[in-house]
């Protein structure tokens, strides 16, 4: 399985911009949900002209997506949604290998303690990764995955990445 793990040096106010930036634009209805499973929207977009403190994120994620790939940073695009899990609500099994995606991560901006673990299924094993903030998941876009129920009494907050080759 296709799994590797990196933190981000100082992620402290990338977080905090982030994160306060997510709540300005929810506040102001200035954000599109899907896959509303178990009594929540499991995905949060935002344009990213409205979220500029995501672009040095999606430098990193390209850029250690093509270490990992072995191509070039230009040859790549990353998509990216939010997930804004409140306490009691988990995220369902799913994979994320449906178009031309190559690469699937998460990085963590806001995550209380007890707040749910990323669980990736690779056949009978699988792989519990524990969330902290500043941290980034790279996987396969074909590896089942889900996050255990958030048991804290506050929300948790990350950013999810598809990423694939450039078009045409």
């Amino acid at each position: 399985m296709l799994y590797q793990e990196f933190t981000l040096e100082n992620p402290a106010n990338l977080n905090a911009s982030l994160f306060s930036r997510f709540m300005a634009l929810s506040r102001e209805g200035r954000v599109r949900q899907s896959h509303h499973f178990a009594g929540r929207f499991e995905n949060t977009y935002i344009d990213r002209d409205d979220i500029p403190e995501i672009n040095e994120l999606l430098t990193i994620v390209r850029a250690r997506a093509a270490e990992l790939l072995a191509v070039e940073p230009a040859a790549l695009k990353a998509g990216f949604w939010f997930n804004a899990m409140a306490s009691g609500h988990s995220t369902s099994l799913h994979h994320h290998d449906e178009n031309d995606e190559l690469l699937s991560a998460v990085y963590y901006i806001r995550v209380p303690v007890n707040s749910g673990a990323l669980v990736l299924h690779d056949g009978d094993a699988a792989t519990v990764v524990q969330p902290c903030a500043g941290k980034l998941v790279m996987f396969a876009p074909d590896v089942p995955h889900e996050v255990t129920v958030n048991n804290s009494d506050q929300m948790r907050l990350s950013v999810a990445f598809n990423v694939g080759p450039v078009g045409d």
